[in-house]
């Protein structure tokens, strides 16, 4: 089942075609890795689908982009974004406790029953597999957790409001391997109920996470596929001089 259908879409910042004539799918429960060099157009591509380019200025796009068959411009971006969360390169936690950062935007949609909120953030906390490790110190600062920590913290604050999808942007691009793998074991967990689109510029975490790995390179999609044929008989020779560490 298709999640987003893009097409045509082109997006400018000024006079820079930040992304050119773009046609692409993503499936629904499918985790779609994004790989380039950087200025490819990975993270124009992956704040496009929930708007957030529409705040930077002399933003201007063309095409269509529709998340359910429904055009996202038709939708109003706050419940754009509950339903399309995201998760950025730097963990960024409130200045609150473990519990209320998971519980932050689910207070924000209006609900306060205690015994509820306590329900949402204990399951968000095992989807993000953090729970085991922070169970009994809830309310601690959030800020006395290790980096990776955060970032677990991070996705179980956006699966607290129950999105849709989740936007990955270089998640694991400041963690160590035990946290990135920890971090990759959640993704893959997650897909069962999520549609995930992660831009890393890890070509060996594409390739362990991602159902589908698409290639940018200068503002142009070269080539989507399965993971396993894109590492290992990709279409295009640009790809795979990528792959193997030729440029980028």
């Amino acid at each position: 089942m298709v999640k987003f259908q893009i097409q045509d879409l082109n997006i400018w910042f000024g006079s820079t075609h930040a992304l050119k004539n773009l046609n692409l799918e993503i499936e629904s429960n499918e985790i779609l890795s994004i790989i380039g060099p950087a200025n490819s157009g990975k993270t124009t591509f992956l704040r496009m689908l929930n708007r957030l380019n529409e705040l930077e200025i002399n933003f201007k796009m063309d095409g269509k982009v529709e998340l359910d068959k429904k055009d996202i411009k038709a939708i109003d971006t706050q419940i754009l974004r509950k339903k399309i969360g995201m998760v950025f390169a730097l963990p960024l936690p409130l200045p609150l406790s473990i519990f209320d950062n998971v519980a932050y935007g689910t207070k924000l949609h209006g609900i306060i029953n205690k015994k509820k909120l306590q329900e949402i953030v204990e399951a968000a906390l095992k989807e993000a597999f953090l729970w085991e490790e922070v169970k009994d110190r809830l309310n601690i600062s959030a800020f006395k957790l290790s980096g990776g920590q955060q970032q677990r913290l991070c996705i179980a604050r956006t699966l607290a409001v129950e999105p849709e999808v989740i936007l990955f942007d270089e998640p694991c691009s400041g963690l160590d391997p035990i946290s990135t793998a920890k971090v990759e074991e959640a993704m893959l967990k997650l897909k069962q109920n999520y549609t995930l689109v992660l831009v890393t510029n890890n070509v060996k975490q594409a390739a362990r996470v991602g159902d589908r790995t698409a290639f940018f390179l200068s503002s142009e999609l070269i080539e989507v596929d399965k993971t396993e044929k894109i590492f290992t008989a990709p279409s295009d020779q640009r790809t795979d001089d990528y792959i193997r560490g030729k440029f980028g």
